[in-house]
């Protein structure tokens, strides 16, 4: 028998001015303790997590870093990232000091076929001193802690990904496009009524150069497999980070590094927390194939392209797995 949906958003305008509008995110939905989910959730099957297609997850590779990571400051991240949902008002998109620091829900709402699960507070870092000016204080200190910590494994992490490129130095200027902007994700995903038919965050790559993702035990994230038909879960394992190759690090390196496209299922008993920091180029930078990859012979696969530019054309559009990567290609 097919779920009953939900009476008291029938009207979509009515839930758009709930959810949206006043803020309340799908937190509030569900906090109402709705029996099922409101159709403006209810995804596309196509685009619904088919549980057969999912494989073991034996082929991700853990890596040990060697006691960068304390998991104190991961269970003091995640309690931030619980909390910042109660001054959420604040920073919507009527309310906010800064375009710097937004409260968001779903993806782009106004593109969207059907609505993500999820909300989020967003903080991109421009300096210490504007983060202690604009960012909420519930989560501020633990949000900069962990970016402060999470530099030194990004910087290593970077520095052997461009050796595999036969690019032995990175200097001031292949840093600054590598790392030379960074935004953190407060992601929150609330329990939900008929998770089967809805996503936590549909198919798509990251736009970053590298995502650094701290997520709780609840789980729910999948990556694709290399096959390119089954999907892989990534378990939360104590003490460890998942680390995912963005769309500007697939393009820099002309193919050599893939974007991972992953998505986020929604859980109809339990809240799901994740922190991800996206580590970018700066929007005023040009990506592109590397200069060292076709001065040695290669053939570019991707055109020189202004960085905003890109990030323009993946925020304008709902999420479509790997098709954002297509902008950049020759």
């Amino acid at each position: 028998m097919a779920p009953t949906l939900a009476q008291p958003f029938d009207d979509s305008s009515a839930l758009v001015d709930f959810v949206i509008n006043q803020g309340n995110g799908v937190k509030g939905l569900s906090e109402m303790g709705l029996k099922a989910l409101p159709k403006q959730y209810i995804q596309p099957l196509e685009e619904r997590m088919c549980m057969t297609n999912v494989q073991a997850q034996e082929s991700i590779p853990i890596i040990d870093m060697s006691n960068w990571h304390s998991p104190e400051v991961a269970k003091s991240i995640c309690e931030a990232a619980s909390r910042w949902a109660e001054v959420k008002n604040n920073y919507s998109k009527d309310h906010s000091p800064s375009n710097n620091v937004r409260f968001g829900t779903s993806f782009t709402p106004q593109a969207e076929k059907a609505l993500e699960w999820k909300d989020y507070l967003s903080l991109f870092y421009v300096s210490k001193e504007e983060a202690y000016a604009l960012w909420p204080t519930i989560c501020r200190e633990q949000v900069l802690d962990f970016m402060e910590k999470s530099e030194v494994v990004i910087k290593q992490l970077l520095q052997v990904l461009m050796k595999g490129l036969h690019v032995d130095e990175v200097d001031e200027t292949k840093q600054s496009l590598l790392m030379g902007s960074m935004r953190t994700n407060l992601n929150y995903y609330p329990i939900c009524p008929n998770p089967e038919l809805t996503v936590g965050v549909g198919r798509h790559s990251d736009i970053s150069t590298l995502t650094i993702l701290l997520q709780d035990e609840v789980g729910g994230l999948f990556v694709r497999g290399n096959d390119g038909d089954n999907w892989i879960h990534i378990p939360p394992i104590k003490g460890s980070l998942v680390i995912n190759v963005g769309d500007a690090l697939q393009i820099i390196s002309n193919g050599k590094y893939r974007s991972v496209e992953h998505r986020v299922v929604a859980n109809g008993s339990k809240n799901r927390i994740s922190v991800p920091i996206f580590v970018n180029p700066r929007p005023g930078d040009i990506i592109g194939p590397l200069s060292e990859l076709v001065e040695n012979g290669e053939k570019p696969i991707y055109k020189q392209i202004l960085y905003s530019d890109y990030v323009k054309h993946f925020f304008r559009k709902a999420h479509d797995g790997k098709k954002t990567v297509e902008f950049a290609e020759l």
